[in-house]
């Protein structure tokens, strides 16, 4: 992705975590606030930080922003032979945050990348501030949509042909309500990181490789979070039709939790109606915080 395609204000950054060996990509915005307290903004399949372009300028007029690309995505490093799995992940994120030396997160997660930042969360509780959980996977008892999807991913022919440009382009339509925002250039931007057969087979990866005990962990830590939590969820959502449930019995669990519908959208929120979106968690955000003193467009 080039930098001329965002605002001003958002950067594009990159960072090699040693331990790891691994480098990934990051967007930044409100660097001119305090570095370790930060909004981190977590994407799912097949997207990438790209997904929250829109959010990023308004939310940081009250903390510093990062978007980051989950290995297998985006910018980051796509290795086929790497693990992916929930541990995986966490020590990558956990990597980063120590290296921008961060200690405190807001958190927010949406569709994959929910269990994945969420179980990172699960053992690093001290460090979460907050949660807000846009259409994702929160319990272990998937939906006939979530078992088709591995299924696809695992199938010859059918994952060659879902990990290509028309296999994105036809995830990116399902998953949205308002499909003229899915413009040439915008899909442009979610085919491009996934140019070479080793590309594709990580992110396919990405899909089958969390063991079922991780999702258990993060629905039993979830149930227990004593933070702010913000569920926010699309009626419209194809991808994962019983949203609408699991925020439900989320919310049972969690009685203080906001819980808020955007309606005429769909399962990509942030791509989708961005302004909507915005809505409640400024206010989410501004209840927390307080009101900020300069307040930035949120049209940007």
């Amino acid at each position: 992705m080039n930098t001329e395609t965002l605002a001003a204000g958002i950067d594009s950054r990159q960072v090699h975590l040693q331990a790891q060996d691994f480098t990934i990509h990051y967007l930044e915005a409100g660097a001119d606030k305090p570095s370790d307290e930060i909004i981190l903004l977590v994407h799912g399949w097949p997207t990438s930080s790209y997904l929250y372009r829109h959010l990023m300028l308004p939310l940081a007029r009250h903390k510093r922003v990062i978007a980051i690309d989950l290995p297998g995505f985006g910018q980051s490093d796509k290795k086929p032979d790497a693990r992916y799995s929930f541990r995986y992940h966490s020590e990558i994120i956990q990597a980063l945050l120590d290296q921008l030396q961060v200690k405190t997160v807001h958190l927010v997660v949406h569709d994959l990348g929910g269990p994945i930042a969420l179980w990172w969360a699960s053992q690093h509780a001290e460090t979460v501030a907050s949660y807000v959980l846009l259409d994702t996977v929160v319990y272990a008892q998937f939906s006939w949509a979530v078992k088709l999807f591995v299924l696809m991913t695992l199938m010859p022919g059918v994952r060659r042909w879902l990990s290509g440009p028309q296999g994105i382009k036809f995830s990116m339509s399902l998953g949205l309500y308002n499909r003229a925002r899915l413009t040439d250039a915008v899909l442009a931007h979610y085919q491009a990181p996934f140019k070479t057969d080793g590309d594709r087979l990580a992110l396919l990866r990405t899909a089958h490789r969390l063991h079922l005990s991780g999702f258990k962990a993060v629905g039993q830590h979830m149930e227990s979070v004593d933070k702010p939590v913000c569920m926010i969820y699309a009626q419209n959502d194809r991808i994962l039709p019983e949203i609408a449930e699991t925020f439900a019995r989320l919310k049972g669990a969690l009685p203080d939790a906001e819980l808020h519908r955007i309606d005429r959208c769909g399962h990509f929120l942030p791509e989708d109606d961005p302004q909507a979106l915005l809505l409640p968690m400024l206010a989410f955000y501004d209840q927390l915080f307080g009101q900020p003193q300069t307040h930035l467009s949120s049209n940007q």
